[in-house]
């Protein structure tokens, strides 16, 4: 199990479903020897726009202002703001980072958002990404809630396929910088159930967390299965390799074929 657990946490409200799972989460690591840290972003008052006031000792080139470009320079020689290094010092120690919230408009709260940006910033960088990302040897996850019943996030739900939702941030994000990604944690519509569904769902939660070690992780194509030469295209032998397969590979990469069930909620191989 890993030693060293990072929570990155986006609710209000102490009295919140995410704050009971998020404390659940810590009683269950630590109770197997973890070590775990919570980024409070709400109680910490984290900046979520990104701006240049995160470059201590002014930018390059003021003049066509790059967020990425200068926040790499600024990373390397050590020019970030306090808050941002903070943060990537937890990060950097972390073997798991899970990320606990309620689902906004199909994706994080903005405060959490601004986190990514922020923090994780210094780990967009098209030499080293998805499976050679800079993150390779750690593991993460996103834990959430809705405010709706699994069936509207259903393939015929009105918001359509939780997969093709959760695409964005699990391959965009997370793959991207390299993380092995294990399948989210979902507590659909806790706000409507009874005590003793939402005393489940926790339940459920704790028990998961216990035998997480044993998991896969959501399966990713890798890097080489694109040619860099054409713009990062499918090589013309991968697509030979899944021809004869009912689905694509993702929900991303379909490959004009059926999108895979569960490609974003199940562990992969």
């Amino acid at each position: 199990m890993a030693k060293k657990v990072l929570i990155v946490y986006a609710h209000e409200s102490p009295a919140s479903f995410n704050a009971a799972a998020k404390d659940a989460a810590v009683a269950a690591l630590t109770a197997q020897g973890c070590t775990v840290e919570v980024s409070d972003l709400y109680a910490m008052k984290f900046k979520a726009a990104a701006t240049t006031e995160d470059i201590t000792g002014g930018v390059k080139d003021a003049e066509n202002f790059c967020y990425a470009k200068e926040l790499k320079l600024a990373s390397e020689e050590g020019r970030l703001a306090d808050d941002i290094k903070k943060e990537q010092e937890k990060l950097k120690e972390a073997d798991l980072v899970i990320f606990q919230f309620p689902m906004y408009w199909s994706s994080v709260p903005a405060i959490m958002k601004g986190w990514m940006d922020r923090v994780l910033g210094f780990a967009y960088a098209q030499e080293k990404r998805y499976s050679e990302g800079i993150f390779k040897d750690k593991k993460a996850m996103l834990s959430f809630t809705t405010d709706c019943p699994e069936s509207v996030y259903s393939d015929t739900g009105i918001n359509g396929d939780i997969n093709v939702a959760l695409w964005p941030l699990q391959n965009g994000i997370l793959n991207y910088c390299g993380f092995q990604v294990f399948a989210p944690q979902i507590f659909w519509d806790p706000a409507t159930g009874s005590p003793e569904s939402r005393s489940s769902m926790l339940e459920g939660w704790r028990t998961r967390l216990q035998n997480l070690c044993g998991e896969a992780p959501v399966y990713f194509a890798p890097l080489d299965y694109f040619d860099k030469e054409k713009c990062f295209l499918l090589k013309p032998e991968v697509k030979e390799k899944y021809a004869s397969e009912e689905c694509g590979l993702t929900v991303g990469i379909h490959m004009g074929k059926p999108l895979p069930a569960n490609s974003q909620t199940k562990a992969g191989v």
